[in-house]
């Protein structure tokens, strides 16, 4: 079975949804930029509020910021394999990574990209959730949330994101255009990007992931 792996694709393509679901299936341990920095900023290191102001516009984290925390992520917990959710972002990022496990020797086995049109996109994001502890994603709709905004995991509050604003999602997707669809390409030539209809609901994505994971 496949362990060590990245998930791709546009804000609001599922890759939080689908990263949560590899781990509580599979119990490959899972991370992402946003969630590292989110836990800074919880702490209010002068780290996480830097970033904080960045992502709030839709800006992207400089490279090397981004690359370190990843690094001193899997020297801590990338032993028994990894998802990474939204990372890399850039080719930097995507060279970064690719170096930093050939010192570790723990090779990427996969590149899956969640494809979804705009309309998804902003349909998905304009009710989009997260759980403000141990980072839970759900929609509005989904398990009567509006109602009892919960975590059903850990009983955290569900809160909207300050970066799902339409103004800030319109310059993320300009940045995801600009910087992140050429990873496609790279990934490609190294024989291990894996395309997924991401429109579908999550358990019908899931069940393809599951098969790449070579564990359907």
């Amino acid at each position: 079975m496949k362990k060590r792996l990245v998930l791709l694709g546009a804000p609001g393509s599922g890759k939080g949804t689908q990263a949560e679901m590899i781990t509580r299936q599979f119990g490959i341990p899972v991370t992402s930029p946003g969630a590292i920095l989110r836990r800074e900023k919880d702490l209010g290191t002068s780290l996480g509020i830097e970033t904080a102001e960045i992502i709030q516009h839709g800006g992207l984290v400089p490279d090397d910021t981004i690359v370190k925390l990843i690094e001193d992520w899997l020297r801590l917990h990338g032993a028994h394999g990894f998802v990474f959710d939204g990372f890399p972002r850039t080719l930097r990022q995507a060279e970064s990574l690719r170096a930093i496990l050939v010192r570790h020797r723990t090779p990427l086995e996969l590149a899956i990209w969640l494809e979804v049109s705009e309309e998804t996109v902003r349909d998905r994001i304009s009710g989009r959730l997260q759980c403000r502890s141990c980072g839970f994603v759900t929609s509005v709709s989904a398990g009567n949330f509006a109602e009892r905004s919960i975590c059903p995991y850990c009983e955290g509050p569900l809160v909207r994101r300050n970066d799902d604003d339409s103004t800030v999602l319109q310059n993320r997707l300009n940045e995801y255009h600009a910087k992140t669809e050429p990873l496609a390409r790279f990934y490609e030539e190294g024989g291990l990007l894996h395309r997924i209809d991401g429109n579908r609901d999550r358990e019908a994505v899931f069940g393809d992931i599951s098969r790449l994971l070579g564990a359907a």
